[in-house]
């Protein structure tokens, strides 16, 4: 069984930065692509930002403010995110596929607030 764990998430104020991390439970995988989500208070879960062999993609909500990378060997995904504003208030998950499998972290939130 794979395990996604996040870290990296709290209280910032608006303007500020937060770096989330996702590590994988196993090395073992070179999974086809990571990425990060998010769900707001109220709202569905909505995709922000993904990484694979042929690139990365954002959500036109976080493009300019938001930087994913990944490190390959340490099966870990990052998400920078920059010149945070409250809406970006909201649970923030890891996501990895390998193999046509779809594996989720838990979430950790981010509050931004002044």
């Amino acid at each position: 069984q794979v395990r996604l764990v996040e870290s990296g998430g709290g209280l910032v104020q608006p303007g500020g930065s937060l770096r989330l991390s996702c590590a994988a439970s196993t090395r073992s995988f070179n999974f086809n692509l990571m990425g990060w989500y998010r769900r707001a208070p109220g709202k569905e879960r909505d995709w922000i930002a993904s990484i694979s062999s042929r690139g990365t993609n954002y959500a036109d909500s976080v493009k300019g403010r938001f930087t994913i990378s990944r490190d390959y060997a340490e099966s870990t995904v990052y998400l920078q995110m920059n010149s945070l504003k409250p809406e970006d208030t909201a649970v923030y998950y890891c996501s990895a596929t390998y193999a046509g499998i779809n594996y989720w972290g838990e979430g950790i939130l981010v509050s931004v607030s002044s």
